[in-house]
């Protein structure tokens, strides 16, 4: 385990580009859901998404996915926002000094569970795709 006093906290480009090399690396799991579907970065969400989503905290929300379902737009449903997953730059480093985990692996997660509970995913199935996907 690295120690956290040692650790370099990254940019939230640095995250974003973390996000979308993990996005790759879930691509033969994920395929077609995760077509076209950005990444953002925000240090926190907004106070709306915190109490839409019940969170006591800033730190509780790692991520969201937000926008049109795959399926919708497979259907040619209109009048949705394009999909998108975001991820909250300052909850996740939190997360990630106190676990001890790689960033890499706690983006990973995060992105399988966003995309995962959109898609309909079991927890079951989501563990699998996160065995699957060597750190």
């Amino acid at each position: 385990m690295t120690d956290p006093a040692t650790r370099t906290a990254p940019s939230l480009d640095d995250l974003a580009a973390i996000g979308e090399a993990e996005l790759q690396r879930l691509r033969p799991a994920l395929g077609p859901y995760i077509d076209g579907v950005p990444i953002q970065v925000a240090d926190f969400a907004d106070d709306e998404i915190l109490q839409e989503m019940g969170c006591e905290t800033p730190f509780d929300l790692l991520g969201l996915y937000q926008g049109g379902s795959f399926l919708a737009e497979q259907r040619g449903e209109t009048g949705t926002l394009p999909a998108m997953v975001f991820l909250y730059r300052r909850p996740l480093l939190d997360y990630w000094c106190e676990s001890g985990e790689s960033l890499r692996h706690v983006v990973r997660h995060v992105l399988i569970h966003e995309i995962g509970h959109h898609i309909g995913l079991s927890d079951d199935d989501m563990e699998r795709i996160e065995a699957s996907v060597p750190d």
